[in-house]
């Protein structure tokens, strides 16, 4: 169990007081502060026995997760964020699943956000310019009680299978923050896992505690990172096609915040200009044309290890695909 954490406050206290009460005890806690100042292990968090990694500074989500993960032997990887709390049987429905299926290596938990009766997420879509959202988000969770095959989890909470990381390599630490578990569950459906819901499993999240929901700071790196995503995992002729669903899902970006709707408005309400919107589009691009060799190298590595065909894998898309306009609305 990985919990990273950037500012260690009272959330992360209540995410260990919840992995402190699960119903299954076989497993470890290791907390990965990426504060640079030593924060977690000034909170109380060391009383319930988890251990406290410390980096010099902010490493980034993925890179917390990885260096949680190579301090382990277990066979199993759970991540949770430091703003999410489990539900006491959240961790053995999880490993359940993961034991009855071993086809599967990856397992998504269903999220609610906290204080409310929605939904954060349920798994993942993914829209066709690279860019991935919650399914089912804000949406009732009665309407998401079936376990079903999704596309990948969201790493606010998750179990992955140690041997499919070792096979298919940890989280893209290039990424930094946002789209990581987008990129890592891709790979793992190029290599042939599967991903499992679990709608049992169930974990309340106080969204975007670190960044913002509408911050310039997340704005960019999902911008970015949705970038990388597509050029990293997407077939070639998706590749050519996205950016079509890119204009589209920027026209309907333009929509909704006419109509006082969606994240381009939360952005613009939160007191920054639409044009700070077009200069974070236009710096994202720039990093793609800046990182472009690396993610074709990264592409190659993940074609030489799929046991899916390109047309696989898009008809795996398709089924979990979610519209711009609904991308541009959320």
């Amino acid at each position: 169990m990985v919990v990273p954490t950037l500012a260690a406050g009272p959330t992360l206290l209540d995410c260990i007081y919840s992995l402190d009460r699960q119903t299954r005890r076989d497993f470890e806690v290791i907390v990965v502060d990426n504060s640079g100042k030593g924060l977690a292990r000034q909170s109380a968090a060391a009383r319930f026995g988890a251990m406290i990694l410390e980096n010099e500074s902010n490493a980034g989500f993925g890179a917390a997760i990885n260096a949680g993960f190579r301090e382990s032997r277990a066979p199993f990887l759970s991540t949770l964020n430091d703003d999410a709390v489990a539900h006491p049987d959240w961790l053995e429905h999880l490993l359940a699943a993961a034991e009855s299926h071993p086809e599967a290596g990856m397992f998504a938990s269903q999220v609610r956000l906290a204080g409310q009766q929605r939904l954060d997420s349920a798994g993942m879509l993914i829209c066709g310019d690279g860019s991935s959202k919650q399914r089912g988000q804000g949406e009732p969770p009665a309407a998401y009680m079936r376990p079903e095959e999704v596309l990948l989890p969201s790493a606010s909470a998750a179990l992955y299978r140690r041997a499919m990381l070792e096979e298919i390599g940890l989280f893209d630490e290039d990424f930094f923050l946002y789209c990581e578990d987008t990129d890592l569950g891709l790979r793992a459906r190029w290599a042939g896992w599967k991903c499992l819901y679990v709608p049992e499993a169930v974990v309340e999240h106080h969204y975007s505690q670190t960044s913002g929901q509408a911050s310039p700071l997340k704005a960019y790196y999902v911008e970015r990172n949705r970038l990388f995503v597509l050029v990293k995992n997407f077939p070639a002729p998706l590749v050519l096609r996205a950016p079509w669903y890119t204009v589209v899902r920027y026209g309907w970006h333009v929509v909704s915040m006419l109509q006082n709707q969606g994240l381009a408005a939360r952005f613009r309400a939160s007191g920054h200009s639409p044009w700070q919107t077009v200069f974070i589009a236009l710096r994202a691009h720039c990093a793609l044309l800046f990182s472009l060799r690396t993610l074709v190298r990264k592409r190659r590595a993940i074609r030489a290890r799929a046991r899916l065909t390109a047309g696989q894998f898009r008809s795996l898309l398709e089924a979990h695909s979610i519209t711009p306009r609904k991308v541009a609305a959320l």
